[in-house]
């Protein structure tokens, strides 16, 4: 049963499908999918308007909420109906975290069904829901981050699905191992953070003396997450979005207070720091961010802390012990996240599992991208922390007529901080007006 109703500019329906949990065995166990229509209020036309499906990044993020119309989707819904997708797992599809996983069974149960929560699988749940939305007619995908990993994976899989395709700061490399993307991610998240520190110098010594105080008090944020000084570098991935350095800096601004037994990290300042570490609304994030680049016998193998070993210069007592300033990590999760974190705690020996695994399938078709047909556009953002500009590259010339967009002027999140430029320019590259 589907529930229609307003906001400022759109009407909203919020739908849910049923699909399986393994597409390759359609007649076991389903979930369920939500998703929200969105069109524009003032548009008579709008039951006639072609579709633009929407898919987040992540992986593991969901909850498409929007009050009224952000600048992209205002742009998106001048000529297209859209479907906000919480992807399988997400939001208010049928959940996967702490709470609902022992329903599955012991780790090896859970850590099976969560091999089901990849890029292949989500691209089939679009598939399956798109006669339902959309009659048949193939739609147009816009994917962001993550969700332009999905949208390579759908022109391998399903380009008859597909109208257009239009990726923002998502092109994954074909073939990398894990140890491949992260070696390439090390150096760029240390220019994010040199960068950072040339223009909030005061933040050298203000994240010395955060790092120094948590190497040598145990704290627990008011969450129950144990704060280490590891957990603390790794809120530098603010530094990848386009307000995240000033974000980074307003934090630690006025991390300490003064007290009766001397200078403590402040209330407000733990409060901050839990509700940016935690994943207790998005655990899967955690769970298979590393599986999203499995696709042969190797296992990932907790590749983003083995990787970070070859980087010295990110150790914070090394850095303390001389005059260098703290490196802030990025995105990357690490087996320590399933000790401190409370809404991961639970779920350590499942990702273990992930961790070891050493059957993962292909997600991606070379020779059907070469032979691409599909309009496709993408926005490559220069020097993007979370994604490395030259395996995007590489992948762009891999798929046949897909046209580039290689821009400084935004940072990952271009789609959401540019307005409508960043789908205004999608959109002409797709249908060669530019």
């Amino acid at each position: 049963m589907s529930v229609r109703y307003r906001q400022p500019g759109v009407v909203l329906t919020d739908r849910r499908f049923t699909v399986p949990l393994d597409h390759a065995a359609p007649d076991g166990e389903t979930i369920e999918l939500y998703a929200r229509e969105v069109v524009a209020s003032d548009r008579a036309d709008r039951d006639d308007l072609p579709w633009l499906v929407y898919l987040q990044g992540g992986p593991g993020f969901g909850a498409n909420r929007f009050i009224g119309r952000p600048a992209w989707l205002g742009r998106a819904l001048k000529e297209y109906r859209v479907l906000l997708l919480d992807q399988r797992g997400t939001g208010a599809s049928t959940p996967a975290n702490r709470q609902t996983l022992p329903l599955r069974g012991g780790p090896a149960e859970q850590a099976d069904y969560l091999t089901h929560f990849r890029a292949d699988a989500i691209v089939r749940d679009c598939e399956a829901i798109r006669p339902q939305v959309t009659g048949g007619a193939p739609w147009t995908v816009l994917g962001q981050s993550f969700g332009g990993f999905c949208t390579v994976a759908y022109l391998s899989m399903a380009p008859e699905g597909l109208s257009t395709a239009l990726i923002t700061g998502g092109l994954p490399s074909l073939d990398a191992h894990a140890d491949d993307v992260y070696r390439a991610a090390y150096p760029r998240i240390e220019r994010k953070v040199a960068a950072h520190y040339a223009r909030y110098p005061q933040d050298v010594e203000r994240a010395r003396r955060i790092a120094d105080h948590l190497l040598t008090h145990d704290v627990v944020l008011p969450n129950g997450y144990r704060f280490t000084v590891e957990a603390f570098q790794s809120l530098g991935i603010l530094l990848g979005g386009s307000e995240g350095s000033h974000r980074l800096h307003f934090l630690l601004e006025d991390a300490f207070v003064r007290t009766p037994g001397g200078p403590e990290l402040s209330d407000a300042f733990q409060e901050e720091a839990q509700s940016l570490l935690s994943y207790a609304g998005h655990p899967l994030y955690a769970l298979v961010h590393e599986a999203i680049y499995g696709q042969d016998a190797r296992p990932t193998d907790w590749s983003a802390e083995r990787v970070r070993a070859e980087f010295p210069q990110f150790d914070a007592a090394k850095a303390l012990a001389g005059d260098g300033p703290l490196l802030f990590t990025g995105e990357s999760i690490h087996p320590w996240m399933f000790e401190c974190d409370p809404a991961l705690r639970p779920l350590r020996e499942t990702a273990e599992l992930l961790a070891a695994r050493t059957d993962w399938t292909p997600l991606y078709d070379p020779a059907r991208l070469a032979a691409n047909e599909v309009p496709a556009a993408a926005a490559v953002y220069h020097d993007d922390m979370y994604v490395d500009t030259a395996h995007a590259l590489t992948t762009a010339r891999a798929v046949r007529g897909l046209r580039t967009w290689v821009t400084d002027e935004f940072e990952h999140d271009g789609v959401r901080a540019g307005g409508p430029r960043v789908l205004d320019r999608l959109l002409a590259l797709a249908r060669d007006e530019v």
